[in-house]
Order: structure tokens, then sequence, then C-alpha cells
């Protein structure tokens, strides 16, 4: 039965916690990125599809590929971010579907139309990338999605010759508090909601 999570865990997941846009020098260990994943994959997607597809960039190596594709106003926060995350999600997502949604052939569903397999596929794949963050924040990590970058690049240099595609990218560490923007403030219920 699910219960209501604590102030303290809300404030960890939503209310206190920021987009980061600095860095601290500790460490993320791969361990860690594991767990940030193994948590996110628990969330739910449409018929267990789970397009998302997600590439860890942490060595100095595999920044420097990233570098290019990258505006630049994200550069500096990108390449001292312990963690780079590019959220993908893969166009053919549906071959795995026998063995995640075994008890119907959910695989037809999509095959037959690329254009519902990319709306699920971007749609599923975009709420995944969703569970990353507020597993990486739940696992005590801080997290900085942007979406200034160069998509073609992105996908010639990590994604050529697969069926992955970039969604966006995600930075993950320990935020550096000084490096903080103001809060910015947030639509009101009645601005946003309506009750039908």
């Amino acid at each position: 039965m699910t219960q209501a999570l604590d102030a303290a865990a809300l404030a960890t997941l939503f209310t206190e916690a920021r987009s980061q846009n600095g860095w601290t020098p500790e460490p993320v260990s791969d361990d860690l990125l594991r767990q940030v994943y193994d948590l996110a994959r628990m969330g739910p997607t449409s018929a267990n599809c789970s397009p998302a597809r997600f590439v860890f960039v942490r060595t100095p190596e595999a920044k420097e590929r990233l570098k290019p594709a990258l505006s630049a106003s994200n550069v500096d926060k990108t390449m001292t971010a312990p963690v780079t995350v590019i959220v993908a999600w893969d166009k053919t997502f549906y071959d795995k579907l026998p063995a995640l949604f075994p008890h119907a052939d959910a695989r037809a569903w999509f095959t037959g139309s690329p254009e519902v397999a990319h709306e699920t596929a971007f749609r599923n794949g975009t709420l995944q990338a969703a569970y990353l963050i507020l597993a990486a924040r739940a696992l005590g990590l801080d997290a900085g999605p942007m979406s200034g970058f160069d998509k073609a690049k992105v996908d010639a240099e990590f994604f050529d010759g697969t069926t992955w595609t970039v969604n966006f990218i995600v930075n993950l560490g320990h935020g550096d508090a000084s490096k903080v923007f103001g809060r910015l403030p947030r639509l009101a219920f009645d601005e946003a909601c309506t009750l039908a």
C-alpha cells in the first residue's frame, strides 16, 4: 500500500531540489550509477515498453567526445560534472517487448506504425528520464538536465550505426550551491490545471 512521503523526502525530490549549474569534485561511483538505474527502471511505462537508453559519460575522453556538441553555455558545467548522462531512446524498443510484456503480442502494436512507435518511445523515454532524475536525487545526487546541444552531433558521435537517438542530457554529481540560480516561479494550480 502506498504511503505519503514525509516532508524531508519531498524536499529531497521536489521542493528543495534544484537544477545544478556547478559541481563539487566529489566523485560518483559506477556502483551508485547502477543503483540509480536500478531504481529508475522500476517506474511505469506503457506496456512496460522501457524505451529509454542511458549513456553514463564519466571519463575525460568521453567528455571530450561530447564537448563539440554542447551549447557554449553548457560546456563548463558539463565538463566539470562527475557524470553526464546522455538520455536516449531506442527506435526499435519493441524488439524487447516479448520479454518485457510477455502476456500479449505487444511488439505487433508498434511494428506496423512508425508514427505510433516514435510517439510511444519518445513519450515513455522522456518519462523514464524523469524517473532517473528522481532516482538520482533519492540516492543523494544532484541533477542538472539540459537541452542545449546539437542532436545530430551527439547521435553521430555516440549512436552511429545503432537504433538509439538522443533526447536530452543530464549532469549528475554533488552540486555546488554557490552556482545555483534563484528559484524561479512555477504556475499556480489555477493557471495550469482544471478540474473536470
